[in-house]
């Protein structure tokens, strides 16, 4: 299948990397259909909306840079996107990296995947711990010098 992306032009993707967001995400409610695929940078991901070339997002694995992270979705939210079995989601937060200044993460409404049927969503978490700006390299390097997380 062939998909317009906002950084990479016109690409081919498989189909298996079509993930479906039946509740869209937040702020673009209307955008369900969207294919993940690794950026050329690692570790990060590009989310890409299928319908409009300008709409794409860059994701991280928060675990890298938050091993203590916890996502706590209520069971009834992760069975509509037919996750019964939570070893088998997919958790990414979508970052905000600027021109000037901080690359921050959204630890507070991560995406949660289900890898077998590739429907996803976007949970609020309600935990203070997470906030939607986490700046990524000062938590990165607090956790792999022991010290305590600046947040």
């Amino acid at each position: 299948m062939k998909v317009a992306t906002k950084a990479y032009g016109v690409i081919e993707v498989d189909e298996r990397q079509k993930i479906t967001f039946s509740q869209g995400l937040l702020g673009f409610e209307a955008y369900k259909e969207y294919v993940l695929f690794d950026a050329k940078r690692q570790p990060f991901y590009w989310l890409q909306s299928v319908d409009e070339e300008n709409i794409a997002f860059i994701l991280l694995n928060p675990f890298l840079f938050r091993p203590d992270y916890e996502v706590n979705v209520d069971n009834e939210e992760l069975l509509e996107i037919g996750l019964s079995d939570p070893s088998n989601a997919l958790i990414l937060s979508i970052l905000t990296i600027p021109q000037e200044g901080l690359m921050t993460a959204n630890l507070q409404g991560p995406l949660v995947i289900n890898r077998d049927t590739r429907f996803g969503m976007q949970a609020i978490l309600s935990d203070p711990r997470w906030k939607i700006k986490h700046d990524v390299m000062a938590e990165l390097m607090a956790y792999r010098q022991g010290g305590e997380c600046p947040c």
